[in-house]
């Protein structure tokens, strides 16, 4: 019987085994959950966005406005040339979105409107007792 010779896996084979098998071992880690954003962090967020979005509605302004100065000027060298020109289709206006305002934001009180550092109220009745709450609250028994 002949013996062929196959030629033993080198070095890069069994490299990109080794990296294959590490990589399917270190899947279930690369879909781990992130911890939930602090409210900070939240409104912050939530102030980049509108940002980003106000720049956006910035940027269709600046388009819209050079677009009608370019058609604007074309008309009139056309005219000036001699040339027919049809007349223009109607777009709606360019809407300035004006300057950047940050949204009022429904912040939380600070501590000391919270009543966090306001002292305990003084107790009307000891904690615990023998009366019902009928008793306590002033009201008859049903």
């Amino acid at each position: 019987m002949l013996m062929m010779n196959r030629p033993t896996p080198g070095p890069c084979a069994a490299a990109a085994a080794l990296c294959a098998v590490l990589g399917l071992a270190l899947l279930p880690a690369a879909h781990a959950k992130l911890p939930a954003p602090t409210p900070e962090a939240k409104a912050k967020a939530d102030e980049a966005k509108a940002k980003t979005a106000w720049s956006d509605k910035v940027a269709a302004f600046q388009l819209c406005k050079s677009m009608d100065r370019v058609a604007a000027r074309y008309a009139q060298e056309a005219k000036a040339a001699g040339k027919e020109t049809k007349p223009s289709t109607a777009t709606p206006a360019c809407t300035d979105p004006g300057p950047y305002q940050v949204a009022a934001t429904a912040a939380t009180p600070p501590l000391e409107a919270a009543g966090a550092h306001s002292p305990a109220k003084t107790a009307a009745s000891p904690p615990s007792g023998k009366a019902t709450s009928a008793e306590q609250t002033g009201t008859p028994k049903k």
